[in-house]
């Protein structure tokens, strides 16, 4: 199986969370998103600040792969307004993918109309400048149930909102990768969330992200039906080896 296409090859730390410097994280993105262009993968998903520079070097490079971002991540706490405006400047910079984290821990606390109106509004922002949009649950932060009642929160707000010839460009995510959990419990796509999420998210589609790091792993993911995978392990994962990366 080419798993190339349904790869998210992803670097989204920051300098800090990299334990280096400024100039040495802006050659691991330089060197993330060349990787991208010569392997061919789906897609580059980095950070915000990073689409321009990302942009540029497709453009220069004559290469397809299409770049993603991430907004009000990792947390997803901030409110409407930002969440719309982190949007728009990526929009306008030039990515193709909005990768959302969904407000999750107001769920969790009952503010189900809070949670609906950012999947509305974000969704149709994206949809209106012919985007991809992606809204991550953190499956890691969420019992199963909640699981099931989140993917279904996103798909109910995109069907009773938008048109079916759309729902192909509405996915639903697992995981930042970046959710801390305890004791070595994955904070990332596992095959018990991810069949959670595809059975209560169709006709939306559902992206794996978080813990994917071989070509075992991607392709099983795959076969359950996912149609993106969002990974650090992309090079590792195409070449069909195992990588150690977390993310």
């Amino acid at each position: 199986m080419n798993v190339k296409q349904f790869l998210d090859s992803t670097y989204l730390k920051t300098a800090a969370q990299a334990g280096i410097s400024e100039s040495e994280n802006h050659l691991v993105v330089q060197n993330a998103i060349q990787e991208a262009i010569d392997e061919d993968f789906k897609l580059i998903m980095i950070r915000p600040e990073c689409v321009t520079l990302a942009k540029k070097m497709i453009s220069d490079a004559n290469s397809k792969v299409t770049i993603g971002t991430v907004i009000d991540f990792p947390k997803g706490d901030n409110d409407l307004d930002f969440k719309l405006a982190e949007a728009k400047l990526a929009i306008q910079n030039g990515a193709d993918d909005l990768d959302f984290v969904l407000d999750y821990e107001a769920f969790k606390r009952g503010e189900v109309e809070l949670v609906k109106n950012q999947v509305i509004a974000c969704t149709k922002l994206g949809l209106e400048h012919h985007k991809i949009v992606k809204w991550i649950i953190e499956v890691a932060a969420l019992s199963p149930q909640q699981i099931i009642q989140l993917t279904a929160l996103v798909k109910n707000c995109v069907i009773a909102n938008f048109k079916e010839a759309q729902y192909e460009k509405v996915f639903v995510k697992s995981s930042t990768g970046f959710y801390p959990t305890k004791n070595g419990l994955p904070n990332g796509a596992t095959i018990e969330t991810i069949t959670l999420m595809l059975e209560n998210a169709c006709p939306l589609p559902v992206k794996a992200a978080g813990g994917v790091r071989s070509y075992d792993e991607a392709v099983a993911m795959i076969k359950l039906g996912v149609k993106r995978i969002g990974t650090s392990a992309a090079k590792a994962i195409a070449n069909g080896q195992q990588s150690q990366s977390e993310y």
